[in-house]
């Protein structure tokens, strides 16, 4: 059964201040919407709850992309089109733009937008992993004020997260300091394109003198919330990158997800693939190591 538009209130503040204000008179009456690529879908399906909507499209607030010395911040209302564009992201966040590449068709990447897929919660979506990966801090605003949350702790459950009633995420800010590190992404989908991920994996590692001292490793639809994988990277740090640490941080894997049945995969075949793409990002590291 398709929506009835007559059922539905849209309304379109023209500043952040008055959706604040809004959500603040009535926190639990108006649900935001950007660029709509989630909600929308529900929506032709009949299947969105929600029936007052409050745009926060294209609000000056909520874009813009900042550059300073030790950090980067990306407006919430930014698009994917917006990542894939801006020369310090494609440069320093290397796994962000590659994200942004993944999600959807042009049409969804001029629309989509990072803030609403952060809000929308759900394992798959490509860009999470990476935002772990680089340990983002996200900035949420209220007509109450400001506060700041540390991503991986953003995501509370399955569709569940840490926004107050009222509550917007308006900056997600990520540290300028993994220029030097060597940047691993990888998507297993039905299709290269246009495709919900079955897998996806975010990692990062610095290697100096032949060994790695730093490594990160985030999954996506492996478990109820986007995963860091803290026990692989312990396994990592301090070792040379060679096949058999390959294998040690491949079965490190296993112990730490939770993939689930559905229509798009199996829990025996994203675990696999999950350990292979592990093994997969450190054997790509002994070239950097020069253990090839």
């Amino acid at each position: 059964m398709r929506a009835d538009p007559s059922e539905y209130e849209l309304v379109a503040p023209s500043n952040l201040q008055s959706v604040l204000a809004l959500m603040d008179r009535e926190p639990a009456a108006w649900t935001p919407i950007a660029g709509g690529t989630d909600l929308m879908v529900a929506y032709a399906a009949g299947k969105l709850p929600a029936r007052n909507l409050v745009s926060i499209w294209n609000l000056p607030e909520l874009r813009g992309i900042q550059v300073l010395p030790d950090e980067i911040r990306i407006g919430a209302g930014c698009t994917y089109s917006d990542l894939r564009n801006h020369e310090t992201i494609a440069r320093e966040f290397q796994l962000l733009a590659s994200a942004a590449a993944w999600t959807g068709g042009i049409a969804n990447q001029n629309r989509g937008t990072l803030g609403g897929n952060i809000v929308n919660a759900s394992p798959a979506a490509d860009s999470l992993p990476a935002l772990l990966a680089y340990e983002a801090t996200l900035a949420l605003v209220s007509a109450r004020g400001e506060r700041e949350v540390p991503y991986v702790q953003f995501h509370q459950g399955y569709k569940k997260h840490a926004l107050a009633p009222g509550e917007l995420i308006r900056t997600i800010k990520l540290p300028r300091k993994y220029s030097a590190y060597f940047s691993f992404a990888r998507k297993v989908g039905a299709r290269k394109a246009q495709a919900i991920s079955k897998v996806c994996i975010a990692a990062l590692a610095k290697v100096e003198n032949g060994k790695i001292i730093d490594a990160r490793v985030a999954l996506g639809s492996v478990a109820p919330v986007p995963l860091r994988l803290p026990e692989t990277e312990r396994a990592l740090v301090g070792q040379q990158p060679d096949p058999a640490l390959a294998q040690v941080a491949a079965q490190t894997v296993a112990r730490q997800i939770q993939p689930i049945d559905d229509i798009r995969s199996t829990t025996h075949y994203r675990a696999a693939v999950a350990a292979n793409l592990v093994a997969e990002f450190v054997e790509s590291l002994c070239p950097q190591a020069g253990t090839q």
